[in-house]
């Protein structure tokens, strides 16, 4: 129950959500909805109202009064005085307590500081041994290496197990075949370019002479046609030509 050395001037036109308040005391009651708070000013507590609690105190509603009271000492902010929601420093949450050290199967995450789970290292499955090689190459050699991998797919957590690794490797021995020359492979290439080059040039001096020949037998035609004189139209039975060629 709250207590106060009320002055003898109570006032009903307060200020900052105070429904009755003194000079004293300040804040005696609040509006609706509004919480009652006291605070110490040195050696003195003086009553305020808030729309919601300040860090370190919790609110309950009464049918009378909607009050903020404490959190416990080594709890920062609460939902209700047994149930915490953020632990003072060097202390770790857990389940609505305030703990210096955390229980068993649990560790301390200094971060949110809070106790967590214990988290293990999880890998994925081997991928398939790739082909066998030896410095890189595929040939030239008989006894040779072959290699796996796998992916992490969860990281441990602080007191989690470590994670396993991550490649490995193994002998092979294969059936020795011969390697490319690179110089010859390389001149084989460049002779192939060359002849597809030639080929494409011959084809391509093959079709020119073609249109050529053709424009010029086309032209040659047309000349022809040009120069042959017109054959003149015999005259129909009957019909004689008059002096000068005409026929009548």
């Amino acid at each position: 129950m709250l207590v106060f050395s009320v002055h003898p001037n109570v006032s009903q036109g307060c200020q900052g959500g105070c429904a009755t308040c003194s000079d004293y005391n300040g804040c005696l009651s609040c509006k609706p909805r509004l919480f009652f708070v006291l605070e110490r000013i040195g050696m003195k507590q003086i009553g305020v109202c808030l729309s919601s609690c300040p860090s370190g105190y919790y609110g309950t509603r009464y049918p009378d009064i909607n009050k903020c009271a404490k959190c416990k000492a080594d709890c920062d902010t609460c939902f209700t005085r047994n149930f915490c929601t953020k632990c003072k420093s060097g202390f770790y949450l857990y389940s609505g307590k305030c703990l210096e050290k955390c229980p068993d199967g649990l560790e301390a995450n200094n971060h949110t500081m809070e106790c967590t789970s214990i988290v293990h290292c999880e890998a994925s499955e081997w991928s398939p041994w790739s082909p066998c090689t030896k410095k890189g190459k595929t040939c030239g050699f008989k006894r040779g290496n072959e290699v796996r991998v796998r992916e992490i797919v969860q990281h441990p957590s602080a007191r989690g197990s470590p994670c396993p690794a991550t490649s490995e490797s193994r002998k092979c021995i294969v059936q020795r075949k011969r390697c490319q020359k690179e110089g010859k492979g390389k001149k084989n290439r460049e002779e192939k370019r060359k002849k597809s080059n030639k080929e494409e040039s011959k084809e391509t001096r093959q079709e020119s002479k073609g249109r050529a020949a053709r424009r010029q037998n086309r032209e040659q035609r047309e000349n022809n046609n040009k120069t042959q004189p017109k054959k003149r139209k015999a005259p129909n039975k009957g019909e004689s030509l008059a002096p000068g060629g005409a026929a009548h």
